[in-house]
C-alpha cells in the first residue's frame, strides 16, 4: 500500500492510500479508523477529493467514531 497524502485536519489523521488500483480514504481518531475504498478509474483527481472532504463529512465521520466507541465499550463490559 502507498501513501499518496496525508491530508491536515485538527482532530484526525486523514490519509489517502493506493492500492490494488484503489484509492483508500482512512481516517483515524485515536484507535479507532474508518476506511473508504473507491477504484482509481473513478477519481481523476486526487486535490479534488481533498476539496470535497466538507465540514459536514467529518462531522459525520466523528458521530460515527463516537457510535464505534460505544459499541466497542459494550464488548469490553461483556468481557470482564
Amino acid at each position: 500500500m502507498r501513501l499518496i497524502k496525508q491530508i491536515p485536519h485538527e482532530h484526525f489523521l486523514v490519509q489517502l492510500h493506493h492500492y490494488n488500483n484503489k484509492y483508500i480514504l482512512s481516517i483515524t481518531l485515536d484507535e479507532y479508523e474508518q476506511s473508504f475504498k473507491v477504484s482509481s478509474e473513478n477519481i481523476t483527481n486526487t486535490d479534488l477529493l481533498e476539496t470535497a472532504l466538507s465540514s459536514e463529512f467529518y462531522s459525520a465521520c466523528l458521530q460515527d467514531f463516537l457510535n464505534m466507541r460505544t459499541r466497542w465499550l459494550k464488548i469490553q463490559q461483556q468481557l470482564q
